[in-house]
């Protein structure tokens, strides 16, 4: 079992940054893949940021590649998502999830476990 733990969401002005955290339980986090996706009001979830259990392997959405980072502290079972050059289309609540697996998983439905989410919202 991993119970995961979300943070560091907030109101932002446009081309504004935040970096979110995802903290994690269970001796066996770094041996899981992490990503991060996000919601939208009345739209599905969608792929943000994937990373594998080593991190040395990452995955991007198109729409964020560029301006967003995904890394990971295994001795700290943590997960971050640096945001940079917020737009306000990224507006959406953001998960923080994990799969046990080698390396990135980008589909929604392949993980195991989720957080509770953390609202992000970039004014425009």
């Amino acid at each position: 079992q991993v119970q995961l733990v979300e943070s560091g969401g907030g109101l932002v002005q446009n081309g504004g940054s935040l970096r979110l955290s995802c903290a994690a339980s269970g001796r066996t986090f770094s041996t899981y893949t992490m990503g991060w996706f996000r919601q939208a009001p009345g739209k599905e979830r969608e792929f943000v940021a994937a990373l594998s259990w080593s991190g040395g392997i990452t995955s991007y959405a198109d729409s964020v590649k560029g301006r967003f980072t995904i890394s990971r502290d295994n001795a700290k079972n943590a997960v971050y998502l640096q945001m940079n050059s917020l737009k306000p289309e990224d507006t959406a609540v953001y998960y923080c999830a994990a799969k046990k697996a080698r390396s990135v998983v980008r589909s929604v439905r392949e993980y195991d476990y989720w957080g509770q989410g953390t609202q992000v919202t970039v004014s425009s």
